[in-house]
């Protein structure tokens, strides 16, 4: 299927169109051929080239099986959206992001790769993948101006945290914080708006896990 065109999305009320502009733009991130034009389109829309990346799309089996159990097709299908998909994002991000200063990469992995949790082996190794390539891409642009990180949540109170999950398995998770209770996506997004800062340019490289004390 080809990308949707691109169409305005709606604002917060505090977000005025005057203070900003926001245009959504479908791709499935695993093809590279979507991917460039999803940056064609960011372009195209702000007639400026891009300064700020960040991948946060990622899947995550539901049926949280075993290594054992994992079928390949799941395991295939895994790595093509969280590792294929943030490396072709990556990539694409480190050829086009403007030099010179103020240039970020972020991307969102998870603090399983820290914490190995049973039931999530497909889906820790190809987040693994992505802090491994984050590290190295932040080496790599040495002299650029841009900097390359990934911030890792623990458990938030998101659609895909919840899927397939037990009331029992919800409620052990918020348990395991040492704050008592899941995350909240505010909790996630200063954290990565810092990043995105001019303030936060001498984090480099940096895997920061945003989770409470879960790990």
């Amino acid at each position: 299927m080809p990308p949707t065109p691109l169409r305005p999305i709606l604002l917060p009320p505090r977000l005025t169109p005057s203070a900003l502009r926001a245009v959504t733009f479908q791709a499935d991130i695993s093809n590279p051929d979507q991917v460039k034009s999803l940056f064609d389109a960011a372009e195209s829309a702000f007639n400026s080239p891009v300064h700020i990346f960040v991948n946060s799309a990622g899947i995550l089996d539901p049926k949280y099986p075993t290594l054992a159990d994992t079928t390949l097709e799941d395991f295939d299908r895994t790595f093509s959206v969280n590792a294929r998909g943030a490396f072709l994002c990556c990539r694409e991000a480190a050829n086009r992001i403007k030099r010179g200063g103020g240039g970020r990469i972020i991307c969102l992995t998870t603090s399983l790769v820290a914490s190995l949790r049973p039931g999530y082996g497909a889906y820790i190794a190809s987040k693994a993948a992505v802090e491994a390539m984050v590290k190295i891409l932040a080496k790599e642009l040495k002299g650029t101006g841009i900097t390359a990180n990934a911030v890792a949540p623990g458990p938030v109170a998101t659609e895909m945290f919840y899927a397939g999950k037990t009331e029992e398995m919800i409620k052990k998770a918020a348990e395991e914080c040492p704050l008592g209770r899941l995350g909240q996506t505010d909790d996630v997004v200063p954290v990565v708006g810092f990043l995105a800062s001019d303030a936060g340019e001498w984090v480099n490289g940096q895997i920061i896990r945003v989770n409470g004390g879960y790990v």
